[in-house]
């Protein structure tokens, strides 16, 4: 297949992320994989202001400083996305695209309509429902702003983005088939839906091979990568804990993540040290990519709780197939998602999201002779090249895009295929 040519338009790319994002679905499928593919994006975003942040590879990047103060941060990123969408000149952007923002796309589709411009939007995340669950946990635990704003902010999203920015945009990226099936019971049609799963940059994996932090003899590690968020319900994992060590007592747990929210975590640490297992526990923190995988490597068995629900059922965790590229046997609860990623390349378990399913199926694992785990990592490594390779997927991104206009017409997709195809 000839490589796709460079083409001057590009997107204008509104994120909800500030610049540098551990995201990988915009750092390297937008930032590295689909300009080589001859896809660019400007990216619009706040910065951390210090250190200076690291260069956008994707395009142009409109980046500002995030001012201080959550409230002040917030109508930043809002006024800036607005002054981006305002600027925006037919001659250099193909597209405007808005990802996990309902308000600031449905300002993008005023300002589409008024410019000409196709407007897209990108949904990772159910993020009005996400908000709403938020405040209704939180409750006044953290003052009353901090119930408010979530609540308020969740209801007008959601109402936005049923009523306006699904129904007006003329595509929707989605994170998986499920949530493509969600989005056509509210009525959004199959073509104008085209799921992308999270994929794993292997480039980088490869970088960091022979790179890994030292296990101590006898100590019996189990990872785990990612957010400590409410919805995680990542205390199940202390519990999990407490039953392995009654039966490998040198097993610990290291946590590389954590959440914003000051007071889930210290609600969490609290919980740690009531099940007796936090001097067992390494908290991390959140890392760079590479520092992060390299601590990972360290593990024997990695964790990827994905709770069901509505929230989460609907997501492509990221978890699973980073586990994977990095040589780890994976034990992860029955997302649909990564249920469906374990029964294809079976490296790993699938079980309830219990304590007592998780402790079982780590003491499995970790009885495996360690040829058939090693097995077990190939076996998962090689299922991930073929399916969640970054590359790869920029590919079929790069057709969807010259599908619809946007990008090198190299890129397009195969004759008899269409777009947002089910099951394509």
């Amino acid at each position: 297949m000839a490589e796709p040519r460079a083409v001057s338009r590009r997107l204008l790319y509104v994120v909800a992320e500030s610049w540098p994002t551990f995201r990988q679905d915009v750092a390297v499928l937008f930032g590295r994989a689909l300009p080589r593919l001859g896809l660019e994006s400007d990216l619009v975003a706040l910065h951390e202001g210090r250190p200076p942040p690291p260069p956008w590879g994707g395009g142009a990047a409109l980046l500002r400083a995030a001012p201080a103060g959550t409230a002040r941060r917030r109508l930043g990123a809002f006024w800036h996305a607005l002054r981006a969408l305002g600027g925006a000149r037919r001659e250099r952007y193909a597209a405007l695209q808005v990802r996990d923002l309902p308000v600031v796309a449905t300002l993008a589709l005023a300002v589409g309509a008024w410019k000409k411009l196709p407007v897209y939007y990108w949904m990772s995340y159910p993020m009005p429902e996400g908000q709403i669950a938020l405040a209704r946990e939180r409750g006044l635990s953290a003052g009353w702003m901090k119930w408010a704003y979530p609540m308020a902010s969740g209801l007008v999203g959601r109402a936005l983005l049923r009523h306006v920015v699904l129904r007006r945009a003329d595509h929707v990226f989605v994170q998986s088939e499920r949530m493509r099936e969600e989005l056509h019971a509210l009525g959004v049609p199959w073509q104008r839906l085209t799921p992308v799963p999270m994929g794993v940059d292997l480039e980088a994996v490869a970088a960091l091979r022979g790179v890994a932090a030292p296990r101590a003899d006898g100590v019996r590690v189990i990872g785990y990568l990612g957010s400590l968020d409410r919805p995680r319900r990542i205390e199940r994992l202390f519990e999990m804990l407490a039953r392995v060590r009654e039966r490998l007592p040198q097993a610990r747990l290291l946590i590389v993540g954590g959440t914003e929210d000051a007071v889930h975590e210290r609600w969490l640490r609290q919980r740690a040290q009531a099940l007796g297992v936090d001097a067992a526990i390494d908290w991390a923190g959140w890392l760079p990519t590479a520092e992060g995988w390299a601590r990972l490597a360290a593990a024997e068995v990695a964790l990827s709780p994905f709770p069901r629900g509505p929230l989460l059922d609907s997501a492509s965790p990221t978890k699973v197939p980073e586990y994977l590229a990095l040589g780890l046997p994976v034990v992860c609860n029955d997302n649909p998602d990564q249920q469906a990623v374990i029964a294809a390349c079976g490296a790993g378990r699938c079980v309830p999201y219990t304590p007592e399913a998780f402790a079982a199926a780590v003491l499995e694992l970790l009885a495996l002779p360690a040829q058939e785990r090693a097995a077990m990592a190939d076996a998962g490594r090689r299922w991930v090249e073929r399916h969640r390779d970054y590359r790869r997927i920029a590919r079929d991104v790069a057709a969807a895009y010259a599908a619809l206009g946007v990008g090198s017409a190299a890129a397009a997709l195969p004759a008899g295929r269409t777009l947002g195809e089910r099951g394509g």
